[in-house]
């Protein structure tokens, strides 16, 4: 039998104040029973997505991920949600976009992890791709 992924799960110094990103990237609710100050906060699953989770945790993050998120935008551009994304908090780390147009930028959360933002779905279907 398959295991589906239920949850992505954040190690985290304020939870709550993580969740709030977060739920502005993906553009959804953090759970009602989740408040600041407290040991974990919940982004529920939805429309396909795995919930988020975050706990805190009381060491800082110190190297590079060994996983991260991969972003592909709807209903922008990559260079549209990388600026959106700037300007509610994330950290410019990398550009690895191409003169042709593929490529990715490499951000990171107001705690650290990185994340890269690819091409958006239009962009990406008038280029006749399916992934950078």
């Amino acid at each position: 039998m398959p295991s589906p992924i239920r949850n992505v799960t954040f190690d985290c110094a304020d939870p709550y104040a993580l969740a709030r990103f977060w739920s502005a990237v993906v553009d959804a609710p953090i759970d009602p029973d989740s408040k600041p100050g407290e040991e974990e906060a919940f982004i529920p699953a939805t429309g396909g997505r795995p919930g988020i989770l975050f706990l805190r945790v009381p060491e800082g993050k110190t190297v590079k991920n060994r996983m991260h998120l991969d972003l592909g935008p709807n209903g922008a551009t990559r260079d549209e949600e990388m600026r959106r994304l700037l300007g509610i908090g994330a950290t410019f780390l990398a550009d690895h976009r191409r003169a042709d147009g593929t490529g990715f930028v490499v951000l990171a959360d107001p705690e650290g992890n990185e994340f890269c933002v690819e091409r958006g779905d239009e962009e990406l279907a008038a280029a006749g791709d399916t992934r950078d």
